[in-house]
């Protein structure tokens, strides 16, 4: 029998965490409920999740964006942020520290069921996959059963939208896409204000596989339209 995904929620408000930890059991999650980051790390390395919901705003020092930046450096695990803050420069900086999308309060338990499934389809391996299991273009070298990426040899760590984007990019060098034409391929679903997050996630990618960020030569960026992959020029 297929084990029904783990969900660790970390929210401090107790009519929040208690709401969502009781409708996604009735959805058929598996959820652990903590309400500080402290708790929270003790949670993740004692039962790993498949994915975190995770309020920007936590107390005892540590907030919901610290927690973000400790947990990606362990972790590829797929992170939503629920945050109160209307500032789209606060969600942009959690999604660049590695937050797969957002979901600003007051929400609906089922907006939230509803993201978590999106999130977790378009994370999910495809074992049926008749796709070449590796794919090169110049210094980078993606294995796509592994969910590996290689640059010069050296693994670089993704999270899974970054995974999504780059091989969606790499995979037809030259083909331009629309911002919302990479959200469909890669991502998948369509959210209100996707598009920002979207240029958010090549920034980091950029930051990570480019040998210079402000002239890049794997993610092109086409003016006016979106972004393509480059042809390998080194």
């Amino acid at each position: 029998m297929k084990q029904s995904p783990r969900i660790l929620i970390v929210e401090d408000e107790v009519k929040i965490r208690q709401l969502l930890e009781t409708y996604l059991q009735s959805q058929g999650f598996e959820v652990t409920a903590t309400p500080s980051a402290s708790e929270a790390l003790l949670c993740f390395a004692a039962l790993p999740p498949d994915l975190v919901l995770l309020d920007l705003m936590l107390p005892e020092g540590m907030d919901g964006l610290s927690l973000c930046r400790k947990l990606r450096a362990e972790s590829d695990v797929p992170i939503i942020m629920l945050t109160a803050r209307s500032d789209e420069m606060d969600k942009l900086l959690g999604l660049e520290l590695g937050a797969d999308d957002y979901i600003t309060k007051p929400f609906s338990p089922q907006e939230v069921v509803a993201r978590i499934r999106a999130v977790l389809r378009r994370t999910a391996r495809s074992e049926t996959s008749s796709e070449a299991d590796v794919l090169c273009v110049g210094r980078v070298r993606i294995n796509l059963t592994e969910y590996e990426v290689k640059v010069d040899g050296e693994p670089v760590t993704l999270t899974p939208s970054e995974f999504k984007l780059l091989v969606a990019l790499l995979r037809q060098p030259g083909r331009v896409y629309t911002r919302l034409q990479l959200q469909d391929a890669a991502l998948g679903g369509a959210y209100d204000g996707y598009e920002r997050t979207v240029d958010a996630h090549i920034s980091n990618l950029r930051r990570k596989i480019e040998s210079d960020p402000a002239h890049p030569q794997y993610i092109l960026t086409v003016f006016g339209i979106g972004y393509k992959g480059g042809k390998d020029s080194e």
